[in-house]
């Protein structure tokens, strides 16, 4: 089990459990053997060349090249219980699934409200010999609908394996952990397919060398976490589902969206809502399945979420009882953005959708934008609207960019930074009011800046 188990989709009384099994117990040395990757000539000179091939070292394949945790058949089960003395209860033995990288996903019921559980994760051979090892950790659940309960959560983007930094992962992860956040959201990013996933194995591996980083595998057995899934772990940058890219030779949109459910805990939708006690409900929304293409006129019918997602989101919206309501996005609404780009919200070209949401989230109270996809972190209210929204910015500092620090906009910005770090938001009743605090930290947990609202 070299990349770990993830705990994830955690409700009051539900939690999936991702696992997987691995040839060994670590990734291969990161000095290993390597592929290179040959392109052909673009037509017409456009920016991205045709794959031309993959070329391996001799007798090297996809199970031994550099950092890879190759998966292996077997079978696993989950022993849980809640943190107090008592007896493990046990799911059944099944098998990893060869088809989807070895992973096997179980989904836990009936649990305690507001309890933290301990669990571990067994394997054994696929004959079913006895044996085996185990990997344990923990996660908890979520307070029920009617509770008042502190709730305290992370979020974070942008996590390219080439830019780590620290030897054995990203310095996020025990920063976030010091918090003991009740749970964790990645809003897309996850891993990068563009250079080097250019078929279904690569797109794999590139989910084992990260999920293999001792940092990466400790958080996610302790903390509960919710994945959003955005364009570099879908197919390529800026990506939609008619789009046709040579560039990533035989990885197809398609696979995209069939892969990124098997390597990570993801009940029946990938656009969802969660409910963490009275104060409380997240809203994760999907950006890539439903979306238009960016290059089609901007009009009534152009959109990223699509319509049936849209009129659950503001259904489920005004269905809502909870004192904060957070919608978290893995691309911008409000911005600013760059002119340069053409893939999001507060784009010019997707202006008519992005116009109509934040016209609907101006008319509900208490709510706020959180979103992903950008590599620098800021606070900004929308001139106009007066919609609220915060970048968590990138995993490392070497991931920062896109953005310079002196072009603050009055007019939107309450605060920027263009570093690595993540978001913190902390639910909480002071003096019998609730509160939202939203917290920018930079990589090593530092405190940037503080925003606190207190319920309408």
């Amino acid at each position: 089990m070299a990349t770990g188990f993830k705990i994830g989709e955690v409700t009051d009384t539900t939690a999936i459990i991702w696992t997987r099994l691995t040839e060994h117990k670590e990734a291969n040395p990161a000095d290993g053997p390597m592929f290179e990757v040959v392109y052909g000539k673009a037509p017409g000179g456009r920016r991205r060349q045709p794959l031309k091939e993959i070329k391996y070292p001799a007798g090297a394949t996809v199970r031994t090249i550099r950092n890879a945790a190759p998966g292996r058949n077997g079978e696993v089960r989950i022993h849980y219980r809640p943190d107090i003395k008592g007896s493990f209860q046990s799911t059944d033995w099944l098998r990893v699934d060869p088809a989807a990288d070895f992973t096997r996903q179980f989904t836990l019921r009936n649990l305690r409200p507001n309890t933290r559980y301990r669990l571990r994760v067994q394997e054994r051979d696929q004959a079913g010999s006895s044996g085996g090892s185990s990997r344990g950790g923990s996660f908890q659940t979520a307070p029920s609908p009617k509770a008042p309960e502190k709730v305290v959560f992370t979020v974070s983007t942008g996590q390219a394996f080439g830019d780590q930094d620290r030897p054995d992962g990203f310095q996020i992860y025990p920063s976030m952990q010091q918090l003991q956040p009740n749970f964790f959201v990645h809003t897309g990013d996850i891993v990068y397919y563009d250079k080097l996933a250019k078929n279904r194995d690569l797109a794999n591996y590139h989910w084992q060398r990260t999920y293999s980083l001792p940092t990466n595998v400790k958080f996610h057995m302790n903390v509960a976490s919710y994945f959003i899934k955005d364009d570099h772990d879908t197919l390529v940058d800026d990506c939609w589902p008619t789009m046709k890219s040579p560039y990533m030779g035989d990885l197809t949109f398609e696979q995209g969206l069939k892969i990124f459910p098997q390597q990570v805990p993801m009940g029946e939708s990938t656009y969802r809502t969660r409910r963490w006690g009275k104060d409380l409900q997240i809203w994760m929304v999907e950006g890539r399945d439903f979306r238009s293409a960016n290059t089609a006129p901007d009009g009534p019918s152009k959109t990223i979420w699509g319509e049936e997602q849209k009129a659950w989101f503001k259904r489920t919206v005004r269905e809502s009882d909870a004192s904060f309501r957070v919608l978290i996005s893995p691309t911008p609404i409000v911005g600013p953005d760059r002119d340069t780009k053409h893939d999001n919200h507060s784009n010019k070209d997707f202006t008519h959708e992005g116009d109509g949401i934040q016209k609907f989230l101006a008319s509900q109270k208490n709510m706020i934008v959180i979103c992903g996809d950008r590599h620098w972190q800021y606070h900004s209210i929308h001139p106009t609207t007066k919609v609220r929204e915060y970048s968590c910015g990138p995993a490392s500092d070497k991931h920062a960019g896109g953005w310079r620090k002196d072009d603050f906009r009055d007019d939107y910005h309450q605060y920027l930074n263009v570093i690595g770090g993540f978001l913190s938001v902390s639910a909480e009743r002071k003096s019998g009011k609730p509160t939202l605090a939203m917290r920018f930290h930079d990589v090593q947990g530092t405190v940037k800046h503080e925003d606190v609202l207190t319920a309408d």
